[in-house]
C-alpha cells in the first residue's frame, strides 16, 4: 500500500464525509469536528503525551489553580476574538496580540466575570455536543449552545465552585481527548501494518462519540474535584 496516498486519504480535512453526512450536519458542526480532528492528527508523539499530562492537572485539580487557569483561558479567548476581528481587517496577527494582552490584563481584576464567561463557553460547547449527539435538527445546534451558554454563565453566580470545576474539567477533558486521539491515530497510521482508519470512522460516523467523551470526561472531572475538595478550607475570588 502506498503510505503517502493512505495518509492523504485519511487525514484530509473534512475526513471522509459522504453526502449523507453533509445533509445531516451543518457546515459549522462539520468545521468544528474537522478542526478537532486536524489538531489531533498533526500532533507528534511528544505533543500528544504532553497534552494528556497537562489535561490531567485541570481535570483533577482545577480548583487548586483556577486563578492561573482563568488568566490563561481568558487570554486565549482574547487571542481567538482578536483573530476573528482582525480577519475582517486583514490584520489577524495584530488584533490577536491586542486581544490576548487585553484580556490577560483584565482577567485578575475581573476574575469572577472571567470565570463566568469561561463557564458559559464550556456550557455552550457541552450543550451543543448533547444536541448533536441526540440527533436533534443540526441547523438549530446554535439553540443548544445558547441554552448551555446561559446555564453555564448562571452557575457561576449561584454555585461559584461548580462553575470553576465545570470549565476546568471541560478544558482538561478536551486536552486529554485530543492527546489520546493523536496517539491512536499515529499508532494506526505509522505502527500498524497495514495502516488502519478505525478511529477516523468511529469519530466521523458516530455523532454521539465525541460528545459522549466530552460530557463523560467533564462529569468525571467534577466528581473527582468534589472528592478532593472535601476537607479543604473555603475559597472565594
Amino acid at each position: 500500500m502506498n503510505l503517502l496516498l493512505f495518509l492523504a486519504q485519511t487525514s484530509k480535512v473534512p475526513g471522509h464525509f459522504g453526502q449523507e453526512h453533509i445533509d445531516y450536519g451543518t457546515k459549522y458542526v462539520l468545521q468544528v469536528l474537522d478542526q478537532i480532528w486536524q489538531q489531533a492528527t498533526t500532533m507528534n508523539w511528544l505533543q500528544a503525551v504532553m497534552a494528556i499530562a497537562f489535561g490531567v492537572i485541570p481535570l483533577m485539580y482545577g480548583w487548586r489553580i483556577y486563578k492561573v487557569l482563568t488568566v490563561i483561558g481568558f487570554g486565549l479567548l482574547g487571542l481567538f476574538l482578536g483573530m476573528w476581528i482582525g480577519q475582517q481587517f486583514e490584520k489577524a496577527i495584530l488584533f490577536s496580540v491586542i486581544g490576548a494582552v487585553l484580556l490577560l490584563v483584565l482577567a485578575l481584576p475581573l476574575m469572577r466575570w472571567a470565570i463566568s464567561i469561561l463557564g458559559a463557553i464550556a456550557g455552550a460547547f457541552l450543550a451543543a455536543g448533547v444536541w448533536h449527539a441526540v440527533n436533534l435538527p443540526q441547523q438549530f445546534v446554535w439553540a443548544g449552545a445558547l441554552i448551555g451558554l446561559v446555564a453555564g454563565g448562571m452557575i457561576s453566580f449561584v454555585i461559584f465552585k461548580m462553575s470553576v470545576m465545570l470549565y476546568t474539567s471541560f478544558s482538561g477533558t478536551s486536552l486529554i481527548i485530543v492527546g489520546i486521539f493523536a496517539l491512536i491515530y499515529r499508532y494506526e497510521t505509522f505502527v500498524n501494518d497495514p495502516p488502519t482508519t478505525h478511529l477516523n470512522h468511529l469519530y466521523y460516523d458516530n455523532h454521539w462519540f465525541l460528545p459522549l467523551l466530552l460530557v463523560g470526561g467533564t462529569l468525571v472531572g467534577i466528581i473527582l474535584q468534589l472528592r478532593f475538595l472535601k476537607g479543604e478550607k473555603d475559597w472565594t475570588v
